[in-house]
Order: C-alpha cells, then structure tokens, then sequence
C-alpha cells in the first residue's frame, strides 16, 4: 500500500492519522501541488495529491479513503453500526469539508480580505461549536470515529491559520489536546507539520 501525500495538507494528515490509528503498513510518498511525482499525474487525474493505491486500486477522495481504510482494516472501528449514526458521522464530516477545508486555501493565504474572513469565520464556527465539547467526549458523539480524525488536523493547524480561540473556547481547545495526546495523532505527524504547533 502506498500513499501519495503532501505533508502540510490537513486531508492528507487526516488520512494519516487513521492509517496511524490502524496500524496499517504503508509507504508514504511526499509530494506537493507543485511537485508531484510523475506517476502520480498517470494514477490522480485531478491536481490534487491525496492518493492511495492498495493493489490495483487507487483512491484520491480523502472521506472515501478514510471510509475504505475503516472497512478494509476493521479493527479498531471508526464508524457506527448503526445506519442512522454512520449518516450522521458522514454528514458531520461532510459539513467539515464544507463549511472548514474548503476555506484553507484562504486561511492559508497573507493577510488579504479572503483571509480575514476566512479566520474570521473558521474562529467563530469553532467558538460556536465549542460547548457541545463539555458534553461529549468527541466530535458530537461519545464514541472516537472517523469524524474525530478528520477535525483534529485542522485544530493542529490554528496557529498557522493565525487563530486565537476566545476563553468560551476551553471545552473544544480540551478536546484538542486530548487528540493531540494520541498515540496515533503523534504518528500521523509529518516533520513539518511538528513544527505547526508553536510555530
């Protein structure tokens, strides 16, 4: 098995992380937007470098990698049994990939107007949503999943999306270290994204 990914890109730490979680043997290739292998352009018809390749399959979706890795190596779970918590879960991680990641590439950005608000609005979504933390251990849910490792590399990443959650926060930024604190999270961490934290 072999996965192609750029080792700033929070899908692709994401990916990682639940290829960490799963103990899964893997070789990672690094490779940016702007540097990409010359086989990757022959397996991923897109631009982006997210790709796993088990085999003869190749896959470049980071929620149907993350989907396939939980079903392919079944142990430990990271999705629900039940049909109405798996719709949640993808809907939680479908609304992640909306309403966060599709923002990165402006949170990314100097400080122009698309960045500010994109800061703006990735802090007050996070503020928002930080209550519901006291309550559950995880991500809406009393149970570790797929969701879980998919939000934690963005939380990973707040310092170099130059945003300072607000002290209501506590309960999410108490989530955070706590996926920080895993194992796996640990082992999911690229060289460079080690340096994310107080950089």
């Amino acid at each position: 098995m072999r996965l192609y990914s750029d080792p700033l890109d929070p899908a692709c730490h994401a990916v990682r992380f639940v290829l960490a979680e799963k103990a899964i043997n893997v070789e990672i290739q690094n490779a940016t937007a702007t540097e990409r292998p010359e086989d990757l352009s022959d397996l991923n018809p897109y631009p982006s470098v997210l790709t796993l390749v088990d085999r003869d399959l190749v896959l470049y979706e980071p929620q149907v990698i993350m989907e396939y890795l939980d079903e392919r190596f079944p142990h430990p779970p990271l999705m629900p049994v039940d049909p109405v918590a798996r719709a949640n879960n993808r809907l939680y991680r479908y609304r992640l990939q909306r309403d966060i990641y599709d923002m990165v590439g402006d949170l990314e950005g100097d400080a122009t107007a698309a960045a500010n608000a994109a800061r703006k609005s990735l802090r007050d979504q996070l503020t928002a949503i930080a209550p519901a933390f006291a309550q559950r251990k995880f991500f809406m849910s009393d149970d570790y999943s797929l969701v879980d490792c998919f939000f934690a590399p963005i939380l990973w990443r707040l310092n170099r999306y130059q945003i300072k959650l607000p002290p209501q926060a506590k309960p999410l930024r108490a989530y955070a270290d706590r996926m920080f604190e895993r194992e796996a999270f640990e082992e999911s961490l690229s060289d460079a994204e080690r340096e994310l934290r107080d950089g």
